[in-house]
Parts: C-alpha cells; sequence; structure tokens
C-alpha cells in the first residue's frame, strides 16, 4: 500500500486551514506527515514542504502571524485576477495556451527579490527532504506545466516560491533562466500527480470557489485509489472571507482547521489504514 497526500492552493487561509487540519489529525493519532508521497500546490506546497521536512506546523504559523502584517501584502489589482481567471476557464482556449496567456499578464509584477526572502522565512528548513515531495508550478513563457523534485534542479525555496507566484499579485519565479507562476493555474490541486498511490488524503481549501470539471478529471485519474477529500466547513468558509491573503488570518484560519479535524477524523483513517 502505498499513501498520498496532497495539498492544494489558497494563499495564507489555506496554509494555516490546513496546518491546522493536519495537527488536529495528528492528536487524533493520524499522522499523514508519514506519506510516501507528498503534492503541494501553491499553499499547499508551503505546507507539504513543513510536513515533509518534519516541522511543527502550529509553531511555524504562530511565527507568520507575528511577522506578518497587512504591510507585507501588496495591493492586489483584483481587475486584473479576474481576467486571469477568465483566460483560464475559457473553454475556447486550449488550456496551456490559457496558461501562456496568463503568464504574459504574470510577467507585468516587478520582481524586487522580496519574495523569495518571504518565502525562505516560512521554512524552518530549506534542502529538499529525502521523502518524495512534489512541488508544481507553470512556465510563463510557454504555459508548460513543472513539476519540482530535489532531482529537478531548482531549490527547494525557489520551487516553492514559484509554486506561490499568484499571478497579477506575487511576481513569478526565475529558475534556471525561465521564470515560473503559481502551480494553481494548472489546477488548484493538481491531484493527478498522486496517481498510483493506493490511499489518498487531499486537502482542498478552495474547493468551495474552484469550477469542479477540472477536478473530476485528476479524480479519474487516480483510478481505484481510496480518496478521502477534504474541504472546509462552513465555518471555516466563514473565517476566510473575501481576502484569502490576509496576513490576520494566520491564527484563526489555522484554529478552524484544528475545530474541523476531528469531524474528519475517522473518513481520513479508514483511507489511511
Amino acid at each position: 500500500m502505498t499513501r498520498a497526500l496532497v495539498l492544494g492552493g489558497g494563499g495564507v487561509a489555506g496554509i494555516a486551514w490546513e496546518a491546522g487540519v493536519l495537527t488536529g489529525l495528528r492528536r487524533a493519532g493520524l499522522d499523514l506527515g508519514v506519506a510516501d508521497l507528498i503534492v503541494g500546490t501553491s499553499a499547499g506546497s508551503v505546507v507539504g514542504t513543513l510536513v515533509a521536512t518534519g516541522a511543527d506546523l502550529e509553531s511555524a504559523v504562530a511565527a507568520q502571524a507575528e511577522s506578518e502584517t497587512e504591510a507585507t501584502v501588496p495591493a492586489v489589482d483584483m481587475e486584473a485576477v479576474m481576467a486571469t481567471f477568465g483566460i483560464l476557464f475559457d473553454p475556447s482556449l486550449e488550456p496551456r495556451e490559457a496558461r501562456r496567456r496568463v503568464g504574459e499578464m504574470a510577467l507585468a509584477v516587478p520582481d524586487t527579490g522580496a519574495r523569495i526572502e518571504t518565502i525562505g522565512e516560512r521554512l524552518p528548513i530549506k534542502e529538499w527532504p529525502e521523502r518524495r515531495l512534489l512541488i508544481t508550478a507553470v512556465d510563463t513563457a510557454t504555459g508548460e506545466f513543472v513539476v519540482w523534485d530535489r532531482e529537478a534542479g531548482a531549490s527547494l525555496v525557489s520551487a516553492v516560491a514559484s509554486s506561490c507566484a499568484v499571478p497579477c499579485v506575487f511576481p513569478p519565479v526565475e529558475i534556471g533562466g525561465r521564470r515560473y507562476m503559481d502551480g494553481g493555474v494548472r489546477s488548484a490541486t493538481n491531484a493527478d500527480l498522486a496517481a498510483g498511490s493506493s490511499a489518498v488524503v487531499l486537502l482542498e481549501p478552495m474547493a468551495h470557489l474552484s469550477p469542479r470539471t477540472r477536478f473530476q478529471a485528476e479524480i479519474a485519474e487516480l483510478g481505484d485509489a481510496v480518496v478521502a477529500h477534504i474541504v472546509p466547513d462552513e465555518a471555516s468558509i466563514a473565517v476566510f472571507g473575501a481576502n484569502v491573503l490576509d496576513p490576520a488570518l494566520w491564527r484563526p484560519a489555522f484554529d478552524a482547521g484544528l475545530a474541523q479535524a476531528p469531524a474528519v477524523a475517522e473518513t481520513v483513517a479508514k483511507t489511511w489504514s
């Protein structure tokens, strides 16, 4: 039996909520950190890295809650962000071409280098773990989907930063002379990367906002795997609010995930064991 943990995107709210759920499950005797494979996209790349490197999730969230303020989050051009969604969900466009067009828009955000530093501060351990960890990103120039691992030639911090480079919010990250953006541009979860696993636990912070067609196709790729799909409950969604990048969400979203964990523990236990 092989087990995979898939962690989806969702900004500050997503990182904190996933960390809270995983912490609550561990307290219930379910350590998902022993997964054979961890797949992280955007916010999930941060949490996946913390899990894979054995970091204490609650301490990591507490540290971010203390260090990040409204001043650390850039002003968001919501018109541009909504335009990217319009392109990505346009059925007349081939997906890779849609991603390429979004990549052109993403390159308009100036790169000051500060984002790499911010991501690095979130990772207590900055070297790739021995445990199999996959981090997703998208090439801004071609729209190509990229999966980073310890053999791919990207530093762990750069890989995570690229996966968290939300188009029109944060600048794409340069790796090997190319620039990469958020893996969520391809999918909020990229769950199909867990194909071949016997059991999959999937945390999807933005399930209530994401179209289901792509997600259903990814689940189909998992074949006969037993899947536990964990999404935020109504209380968690209420905590998230309208701006999932708000640094004020670090502790409240963590607490929401922690509170939700007991309700999903039985489902996860059946899948994991």
